[in-house]
């Protein structure tokens, strides 16, 4: 759970670098008490991370949290047209790496569209794939998590996608050319911090 918590605050103030966020908020949007946040936040000081709640160094905060990261479980399907059939679901959900970063970006070739999903709606996203398609190895792999990874998402040609910073960490821990698709990413949201 503490890793879960940890992810989730490091995203808020990935999302929110700018210090306008107060401890007590990053407690309440990260479901977890103040006091635990303020241990973290002090962590985070010493490393020269952050002041207060302000990020000082924000390619600094995304690799730590790269290399403190919760792996996700997955599974893994092959259909047609996977963008046609998120279009016209119903259920949650959050595009991240190739997919994702082609929309916003346009850099990496979107050879598997990585999608998360609430691990609650695990039943339904698989009759949902199955039916439209085969499971096993292919072009489609949802990620289960819980709600938060949803937190700052936002919509880009009718379809979904997983926030910035959170789309930078999935990319950092793809590997390959995902890393310098990431940079460029970093490099573009540090001329906004």
């Amino acid at each position: 759970m503490r890793g879960k918590i940890r992810d989730r605050i490091l995203r808020i103030i990935a999302n929110n670098p700018t210090g306008d966020i107060s401890k007590y908020r990053i407690a309440k949007l990260a479901d977890c008490s103040y006091p635990w946040v303020r241990e973290f936040f002090l962590k985070l000081t010493k490393m020269g991370l952050v002041k207060d709640t302000t990020v000082l160094d924000y390619p600094g905060l995304l690799n730590y949290w790269q290399s403190h990261r919760i792996k996700n479980k997955y599974r893994e399907y092959m259909l047609k047209d996977p963008l046609k059939t998120l279009k016209n679901t119903s259920l949650s959900y959050a595009l991240t790496t190739y997919q994702a970063e082609n929309l916003v970006q346009n850099y990496l070739f979107p050879s598997r569209v990585d999608i998360y999903i609430n691990e609650s709606d695990w039943d339904q996203w698989h009759d949902l794939l199955s039916k439209n398609g085969l499971v096993g190895k292919g072009n489609v792999r949802l990620l289960l998590s819980d709600e938060h990874v949803f937190y700052d998402s936002f919509e880009k040609d009718g379809l979904k996608l997983v926030s910035m910073p959170q789309l930078i960490i999935d990319l950092m821990n793809e590997g390959g050319v995902c890393v310098e698709a990431a940079e460029l990413l970093i490099k573009r949201m540090t001329k906004n911090v």
